[in-house]
């Protein structure tokens, strides 16, 4: 039976990855995301777009007016969308202490305001029983992200994801996170890294090669499936190892 899936950040990376998977189950899925043309050309056969900035609570009561009108019940909610901020506009001042204040609350807003609002715009029309809601974190929240806003941003996901498995355990819902490590062939760096970082990050893992897109669009797709009925409030490391260090 097809189910009605809602995913951010849906136009590109992981989320658009994640799209396809559902899709070609047949399920019906939406796309959000801030830009309109991205999610228009992400070519996810039958899908359904809305571009909103889901950091903004009027703009997430309209993707849920809009959730209501066309799809009803949410099967699964994936959040895909946020980032480390680095493509975002800088502020104007040359303040340190203005500049520390500027990455932490832009990380703060598109990595865990986005995906709490979502959340709890959308909670009530999650399926019961069988509503999933994943959520995806990064290997940065156990070892940083240099910055340290990043990785604390990220980890503030967790214990959201432990505190809503709780709450909406008892209705059939299910709630994961997922963490990836180094992850090419998305927009997560802004474009190509150094070869020498590269290189780095790769030998970090334990079976010698970056992640893909697929690999964890796969770990979602199982997680919102049937057979992960009694896997609640976990957070699944998908790094290839690299997390536990050579």
């Amino acid at each position: 039976m097809a189910r009605n899936v809602v995913i951010s950040g849906g136009g590109t990376g992981i989320g658009l990855a994640a799209a396809r998977a559902f899709a070609a189950d047949g399920d019906r899925v939406l796309l959000l995301g801030r830009r309109r043309e991205v999610l228009e050309k992400a070519g996810v056969d039958g899908a359904l777009t809305y571009a909103a900035d889901l950091s903004e609570p009027d703009e997430v009561r309209q993707v849920e007016l809009f959730v209501g009108e066309t799809l009803g019940t949410v099967d699964v909610l994936v959040h895909g969308a946020g980032g480390t901020g680095q493509l975002e506009p800088q502020p104007d001042s040359d303040d340190p202490l203005d500049r520390v204040a500027h990455t932490w609350a832009l990380n703060f807003r598109i990595n865990v305001l986005t995906a709490a609002l979502l959340t709890e715009a959308l909670k009530d029309r999650l399926a019961r029983p069988g509503g999933r809601v994943l959520f995806i974190s990064s290997i940065a929240a156990y070892r940083g992200s240099g910055s340290g806003a990043y990785g604390g941003a990220k980890a503030a996901l967790h214990p959201y994801a432990h505190d809503l498995a709780r709450e909406l355990g008892p209705q059939g819902v299910t709630v994961n996170v997922v963490a990836p490590g180094y992850v090419e062939d998305t927009e997560f760096f802004g474009g190509a890294i150094e070869e020498a970082r590269r290189e780095r990050l790769v030998g970090e893992t334990a079976n010698g090669r970056a992640g893909t897109p697929g690999d964890v669009a796969a770990t979602l797709h199982w997680l919102a499936s049937p057979g992960a009925g009694h896997v609640t409030s976990q957070v699944v490391q998908v790094n290839g190892g690299a997390e536990r260090g050579r």
